[in-house]
This record gives structure tokens, C-alpha cells and sequence, in this order.
């Protein structure tokens, strides 16, 4: 393990309702909810202010409202969160070739592989200028940690929360550590702690006490020896920069189960033709769909279907998952329902004859009559009626009349509207019909106004 603390992990502010309070002058300083409004959604984040009243990540959404019933309760925009996590890990680029990326918001930086720090000083100060970077470039704040090792520059940035840096210098790790409840440490959550805490273990240093032996009897030899390692401060492993993808999916939670069966069928074919957008839209193609359905029980089921070759045709996904789905009883009900395709590959083979000649074979073998193909039909779709336009919490919007704006909330054929920007006072809010046709949905605003380069600049 290195002696200097040039591991960096990042982690960004409340980072969906930082987002959220940053666009919605109206919202900054109040308590702010970001999740699934339906009777079964979760929190995904909230701001500083909402868990005062003790919401957090992943609570019910119907308990975050019953402790916080003043706050804003807004609907995800995940264009806009990806939009300024690109932008920070760009910066973090900057700083180093290995970044790893642990989600939108979260990453570790190895700034000696960069030659961005070398010493606890040039940290210090990689780590301050990426903190100043971040707020200039997106408008938001994120908290830094440093260390010799992942582990501990992760344990660093939670001190750090919200809006700091925090260095942990080497040879005081352990004495850090030692107070800290077992469940700081990676790898330990509610089973593993309740497991130690029967065994009398409550602390990081009573791990280091217990010694190594104790470890390997209470959890077994693989997870012992890791935690008494961690518990010494001891993390070997290696800043990994970005994975290759290994699947693309798509899948969606409804707040009803859905009994019809064909609904069901029509929810599969719009997730195929969902995942297909997502994978040509990283320039890939994949050989194994997978059909994943959970029950209304909470039962999942997953199952897969390999094709000869590589794919991107919206068609052979949606047959091979509509195929999958004969396979699976809905008939209590389907709260979630999820398409995927694995194997991916960097080109396609649309070799469709070969995959035809393949179902054909196999249905030879198992004795059914195979028929020559027949004419293929030109399929004219019909127009499907309007349907009542969705207006979002928390979605933007623009007026014809009153410029852009954000949903505030619907209901009963009436949508209300908070008319403001980024960089404006809070706004005015209006009440319009849901099929007002001056109302139109709208990409979000930069959260930092964009400066044109001076005359004469290239």
C-alpha cells in the first residue's frame, strides 16, 4: 500500500436534489424530495434540508411524506443528472487516466498515475482546485477525500459532507478507524454487523483486537481475512479506470401490478424497442436477450434466449423476449418487467436468415410441420388517439407567453407551472389546462450560464 494520501474519491452533494435546488430558484434552502411518486416509490436522494425531518435515500416514499408533507416532491431527470456527472468526470480526467466511476455522482481518482500529486501538499491542492472546478463549471459542491488507499479516502469524503475536503494522513489511520462502528468498513452490512455484535464486536478496533483467526471463525475465511485487513487500515486494491459494458437493459416498476396479459406483452415490446435505442446508442449489439418479470408476489424471474450472432434489430429483441415471455406465468400479476440484452459485441451480424433457418431446425426436431415463408405484408399503423398529455413534478416546460418554466404538480385536467431559471428570482407560478396548447415540454437549462469567448478568441 502506497505511503502518500494521492487516492481521491469524490462524492457529490445530495447530488439529484443539489441539482433539482440549483434550477428551481424557489426551491434553494427548502426541503427537497427526488424519487418515484407513486405509492410505491422510494427515495432516491434528498436535499440537506428534507433529512432534518429524517428522510433519506431509500426510504418509502409515502413515509418521506408523512415526515416531511411540506417538501417538494419531484420526478428524476436523469438527462440533466448525466449531463453534469459528464461534466465532472471530465474534470476528474483532468486529473488522472484512472478514474473509476462508482455511479453518476461518486468516483476514485488515482492522482499519482497522473502526476497530479505526489506529496500530502500537491493533494491537498489537486483536491481544492477540482472542488472550486466542479462548483464554477456545474454550480454544485462536492465533498472530497484523501488517502493512501480507497477505503480510507471514501471514509475521508463522507467526513467531509457536505461541501469539504478531508485528508487523512498516513500513520494515523488506525487510530482513526478504531472508534468507528463496524458497519464503516466495505463489505459489512446489517446481517454481517448483527453477526459481529453477537460475537461482541461492535468497533473497527475491536476487529483488530478480535484478531485474525476470530474473524475467519465468526464469517468465514474469504470475508475474515478481508474485514481484519480493512480493519488495519490494509486496502491493496487498485484504482480501476471504466469497465467495458457488459449489458444494456431497460426495465420498469408500476405502481399497479398489471394483470392484463396483454398490456403485459405490450410492456415487453416497448422495453425491447427502449433497450435497442440504448444499445445502437452506445454502437453495440448483443447475442442473449433476457426477459426479467417480477410477480406480484416479489418473486423475479429471469430468463435468456441466445441468438446465433450479434444483433441490434428492434425486431429479432422484440420476438426473442416476447418468446421468453410465453414461458412465464403473469397471471397474479406484474409489478416490474425488464428487458436486457448480454454478449455484446462492437458490430452487428444480421444474419436473420441463419437465425430463421435455426428456429426452423429446431422446430423439425421437436416433430412440428415447417412451412415455406409466406409473402410479407406491408403493415400500415393506424394513428393512436390522443392521449392526455403527463405533466411531471418537478419536469421542465415552456409557455408561448411566459418562457420556461417547471411542473409544480397536476391533477384534474389542470397542470400548475413555476415560471423561472437558473439564474433568475423565484418565479411566478400559473395554473393552465393539461391540453393548453401554448405549454410544451422542454430540455432542461444549464445550470451555469455558458460565457461566450471574447471577440478575437478562438
Amino acid at each position: 500500500m502506497r505511503t502518500t494520501p494521492t487516492i481521491l474519491h469524490l462524492d457529490m452533494d445530495a447530488f439529484f436534489a443539489s441539482a433539482e435546488q440549483a434550477s428551481k430558484p424557489s426551491l434553494r434552502g427548502k426541503a427537497v424530495v427526488v424519487g418515484g411518486l407513486g405509492p410505491r416509490g422510494v427515495v432516491f436522494t434528498c436535499s440537506y434540508e428534507a433529512r432534518v425531518f429524517g428522510v433519506h435515500s431509500a426510504m418509502p416514499m409515502a413515509q418521506a411524506r408523512r415526515l416531511a408533507p411540506n417538501a417538494a416532491y419531484l420526478v428524476p431527470r436523469f438527462g440533466l443528472y448525466r449531463q453534469i456527472s459528464e461534466q465532472v468526470m471530465g474534470l476528474l480526467r483532468e486529473l488522472s487516466p484512472l478514474v473509476e466511476p462508482l455511479s453518476l455522482d461518486e468516483a476514485f481518482v488515482d492522482l499519482e498515475a497522473g502526476e497530479t500529486a505526489w506529496d500530502e501538499r500537491s493533494a491537498l491542492l489537486a483536491g481544492r482546485k477540482l472542488r472550486d472546478d466542479i462548483r464554477a463549471v456545474t454550480g454544485l459542491t462536492g465533498s472530497v477525500g484523501l488517502a493512501a488507499c480507497k477505503m480510507l479516502a471514501k471514509i475521508a469524503s463522507e467526513q467531509a459532507k457536505p461541501d469539504g475536503l478531508v485528508l487523512i494522513e498516513p500513520g494515523t489511520e488506525r487510530a482513526l478507524l478504531a472508534p468507528m462502528s463496524v458497519r464503516t468498513l466495505p463489505g459489512v452490512g446489517p446481517a454481517t454487523g448483527d453477526h459481529l455484535r453477537r460475537g461482541g464486536i461492535t468497533t473497527v478496533g475491536e476487529i483488530a483486537e478480535a484478531g485474525e483467526d476470530e474473524l475467519v471463525r465468526l464469517l468465514g475465511k474469504a470475508h475474515g481475512l478481508a474485514l481484519y485487513a480493512m480493519a488495519l487500515a490494509r486496502d491493496e486494491r487498485p484504482v480501476v479506470a471504466e469497465r467495458d459494458t457488459k449489458s444494456v437493459s431497460v426495465e420498469d416498476t408500476y405502481d399497479v401490478d398489471i394483470h392484463d396479459r396483454v398490456r403485459v406483452r405490450m410492456e415487453v415490446q416497448r422495453l425491447a424497442d427502449r433497450c435497442v435505442q440504448r444499445l445502437r446508442g452506445a454502437h453495440l449489439s448483443g447475442r442473449t436477450i433476457v426477459l426479467k418479470v417480477r410477480r406480484y408476489d416479489f418473486s423475479t424471474l429471469t430468463r435468456s434466449e441466445t441468438l446465433r450472432g450479434p444483433t441490434d434489430d428492434p425486431g429479432v429483441v422484440r420476438e426473442a423476449a416476447a418468446r421468453l415471455l410465453e414461458a412465464v406465468d403473469t397471471t397474479g400479476g406484474v409489478r416490474l418487467l425488464g428487458v436486457g440484452v448480454t454478449g455484446l459485441a462492437d458490430y452487428t451480424q444480421e444474419d436473420l436468415f441463419a437465425q430463421a433457418q435455426a428456429q426452423a431446425q429446431a422446430a423439425v426436431a421437436e416433430g412440428a410441420e415447417v412451412v415455406g415463408p409466406e409473402p410479407v405484408e406491408e403493415v400500415v399503423e393506424e394513428p393512436e388517439p390522443a392521449a392526455e398529455r403527463q405533466w411531471r413534478a418537478g419536469h421542465d416546460v415552456r409557455h408561448v407567453e411566459f418562457g420556461h418554466g417547471w411542473v409544480q404538480g397536476s391533477g384534474l385536467g389542470r397542470v400548475t407551472v413555476r415560471f423561472e431559471t437558473p439564474d433568475s428570482l423565484p418565479g411566478r407560478v400559473k395554473t393552465f389546462r393539461v391540453d393548453d396548447p401554448g405549454l410544451e415540454r422542454a430540455e432542461p437549462l444549464p445550470l451555469v450560464a455558458r460565457v461566450p469567448p471574447a471577440v478575437g478568441e478562438g
